[in-house]
């Protein structure tokens, strides 16, 4: 088969029969697959995934709650429907409107009815629709389902003339393009889906408000963000729940379209006898379950050995043992009256209350994140992110036409009306020649037409009237209708002949429905910093010994003899660490990763210690090449050996992820050298030295370096030939040793200070002087 061409004369294709363009073209294979995938992606998109701005709503779910209205499951008065079998709804769906997967259109009706999923539900289930827990819905045979109240917003149009229909997948049906909604339900529930290339998460919000803001653009469409902000000032979840993100995250993520929100639980704390309390979570944060946390409790105290680890490591015993501390118990007490109710028990009425309620913020999802994404599909049918802005000024157009579309549609009907009923009047004014007209006539029709100037609808409807129509009771009926529909057909008239008339009508309803349909709102939003439990370390010193091949360990003092350590086989000393457990161990990789442990999470004894690559995830590709451990506001000259460098803070350098962060900044074969520690109290005259492979040596004031908290190149350092590279770098204040080997290769060390150090004394980026006091130096020691 030729690379270039696939014939498709045998197999019809993307593009047409036998795999043509529409202008008739061959087409490549890969245009044919880019032309397949594209198509399939659109479909998915807009045929699946994604909501519609105008009712919310996805196709299957649309076509579930056109189906049900069509077989009559809908909320009226005071009561509804009687709710039948679901399997019936999903078999009406199926055959007439959504030929997919049964289960897959059962889960949307499912979705529909929980209230834990959809801040106002659209389906009234009976039967078992499953828990927030994550309990699946019996199956379709044993549920019955109706339409719920909250359907009539968006249904209750559907036959005014108000959006336009299709024909089903077979042209036997036809089924709304988009439902009628009186208010914006792609922001009353949400939605959530994952699409080709794309996917939405909107959260849910309160009925009123969202009302209230639609009412705010209508009456003032140039209203400032403020003030749309001080009617919607975040989103509603259907558990509760508290948002603690404060109004500056909320705004940012509406007018992106784009963000993530931070959620948290709400409790209370109940007391008992004899001094004791215990802590009552009552509301979760959207998406969690009571099982979950459950859960998380359970990996916390009694950890498991992760894949591809021998043992528990020292974090998960450091965790296990800070929330043992301070919980004792945990269960799950929820029920039809409490619909979550988790109670955790302290360990002793001595624990603090904040203490407990901290830690379980901390590890469990009892604090936690919910994304926004706001992407839907416009009103020019293409699906993007959208602001909020954007979606209430988009949803009051299609509103605006709604209304435009259902008044004329009445005022066509009321006018059809009013010409019948002229008709009428006029005969029954003139009853004895018409009688007498028709009794005469082989033709009565035109005969009609011609003696009353009556239209041909006017003399079909006097044709068909009945006997009793004729009655003199009917003529007053008929002014009286008459007079009704007339000053109906003015302000019908009115309405679409004003822009600011069918603008008040438009706020009247919505309004009307704010009062109906308005609840108050269920999640507290109270900015709060997010939950850190502090873990209780004893600030003692220790030294940190790491092995040439990475294995680390924490011995307590400082008086530790490197001769006396022993290590495995084949290994030997890389270096000690004199420092505080409270302090950080730094790894630096090949690449200028920067990675750091908490001295604390280090194992200790008389072991040989933890290979440090079970601590820390490495990137790939790269290995470790140095260490730190120090206080965190020591001071360190870092460096690569392509002759740049900067100062740094060890804080600096340490980061939350256990995949480090970027710091030093290398080109091509550029590796990083030994930190080099700037001594402690030195106020003034520390000078940084610099060595190369050439045997060049510069000295100059650290003042000439940048304190870069952030990290990156640097600064030239010293200025290299061609083919040199930068060997060492120590910073010093009176003397500086360097170490290397004499002529016959013995070791050497040559301290210089005073005037033989001054020699190679310049400003920075300087070449600096050949350093002739050995054959081959090797690295710099400070003095």
């Amino acid at each position: 088969m030729n690379q270039e061409t696939f014939d498709f004369e045998t197999q019809g294709g993307a593009g047409g029969p036998g795999g043509q363009s529409p202008s008739g073209d061959a087409l490549t294979l890969a245009q044919y697959a880019q032309q397949a995938y594209l198509e399939y992606a659109l479909s998915v998109v807009k045929g699946r995934a994604l909501p519609a701005y105008s009712d919310g709503q996805k196709p299957v779910q649309r076509r579930i709650l056109f189906t049900m209205e069509r077989m009559g499951l809908v909320f009226s008065g005071t009561s509804g429907a009687k709710a039948v079998k679901s399997a019936r709804v999903v078999g009406d769906v199926l055959g007439k409107y959504h030929p997919h997967g049964d289960q897959a259109a059962y889960d949307a009706l499912v979705r529909m009815a929980q209230d834990f999923s959809q801040r106002y539900p659209l389906v009234d289930g009976q039967g078992n629709f499953g828990s927030r827990d994550g309990d699946g819905a019996a199956a379709m045979r044993y549920t019955e389902a109706r339409l719920s109240p909250y359907a009539r917003l968006l249904l209750d149009e559907l036959d005014m003339g108000t959006v336009d229909f299709q024909p089903n997948y077979d042209g036997s049906f036809e089924e709304p393009r988009e439902l009628p909604a009186r208010l914006p339900f792609v922001l009353l529930n949400g939605a959530s889906g994952i699409a080709v290339g794309m996917a939405t998460e909107v959260p849910s919000h309160n009925l009123r408000e969202v009302a209230e803001a639609a009412v705010l653009l209508l009456k003032r469409p140039d209203a400032s963000d403020d003030e749309l902000f001080d009617k919607i000032k975040g989103p509603d979840y259907p558990g509760g729940g508290q948002l603690i993100s404060s109004a500056d995250e909320i705004r940012a993520a509406y007018n992106s379209g784009r963000g993530s929100l931070k959620l948290r639980a709400r409790w209370k704390i109940e007391d008992l006898a004899r001094g004791q309390w215990q802590l009552v979570v009552t509301e979760l944060p959207h998406g969690v379950s009571t099982q979950k946390v459950l859960e998380e409790i359970e990996e916390l105290t009694n950890p498991k050995v992760k894949t591809g680890k021998k043992t528990v490591t020292a974090e998960q015993l450091q965790l296990k043992g800070s929330v043992l501390a301070v919980l004792d118990k945990a269960r799950d007490e929820s029920n039809k009256d409490a619909k979550v109710r988790l109670v955790f028990e302290p360990k002793s009425r001595a624990v603090e209350q904040q203490e407990l309620i901290n830690t379980l913020l901390a590890h469990t999802s009892l604090e936690t994140s919910a994304s926004m994404n706001l992407t839907m599909v416009g009103d020019d049918g293409r699906p993007m992110p959208k602001t909020l802005r954007k979606i209430l000024t988009e949803w009051i157009g299609f509103r605006l036409n709604t209304v435009t579309r259902r008044t004329q549609h009445r005022l066509d009907k009321v006018r059809d009306r009013i010409h019948i009923l002229e008709g009428r009047h006029q005969i029954l004014l003139h009853i004895d020649e018409v009688i007498a007209l028709i009794r005469n006539s082989d033709e009565p029709k035109p005969a009609l037409i011609e003696t009353f100037k009556l239209s041909e609808r006017q003399a079909e409807d006097i044709l068909e009237i009945r006997l009793r129509q004729l009655a003199r009771l009917e003529f007053i009926k008929i002014e009286q209708e008459l007079k009704q529909l007339r000053e109906e057909a003015g302000k019908l008239e009115e309405i679409l002949g004003n822009p600011s008339v069918l603008r008040r009508t438009v706020i009247k309803e919505i309004e009307a429905d704010h009062k109906q349909y308005g609840d108050d709102r269920r999640t507290l939003i109270l900015e709060d910093k997010r939950a850190v439990a502090e873990v209780r370390i004893v600030d003692e010193p220790v030294t940190v010994v790491v092995s040439l091949k990475g294995w680390v360990r924490a011995l307590k003092g400082h008086e530790v003899d490197p001769a006396a350590l022993a290590f495995k086989s084949g290994d030997s000393l890389y270096g000690v660490f004199p420092c505080r457990s409270v302090d950080p161990l730094v790894v630096l990789g090949t690449n200028g990763r920067a990675y750091s442990v908490p001295v604390s999470a280090l194992p200790g004894g008389r072991g040989d210690g933890q290979p440090i690559t079970t601590l820390i995830e490495l990137e790939s590709g790269s290995q470790i090449a140095h260490y730190f451990a120090g206080a965190a506001t020591q001071r360190l000259v870092l460096a690569g050996t392509g002759g740049f460098g900067l100062v740094a803070e060890v804080g600096d350098l340490v980061g939350r992820q256990k995949a480090g962060k970027s710091f030093l900044s290398l080109e091509g074969e550029e590796r990083p050298l030994p930190p080099a520690v700037v001594p402690a109290g030195a106020v003034a005259g520390v000078q940084v030295a610099c060595l190369t492979v050439g045997g060049r040596l510069l000295t100059f004031a650290i003042d000439e370096l940048k304190h870069q908290p952030k990290g990156g190149r640097g600064l030239t350092l010293i200025d290299l030939d061609a083919k040199d590279l930068l060997l060492s770098v120590a910073a010093f204040t009176t003397q500086l040793l360097v170490s290397g080997t004499a002529r016959g290769g013995k070791p050497k060390d040559e301290m210089l200070k005073g005037v033989s150090l001054a020699a190679f004394a310049g400003k920075r980026a300087k070449k600096g002087k050949p350093a002739d006091v050995m054959q081959k130096p090797l690295r710099l020691i400070t003095g």
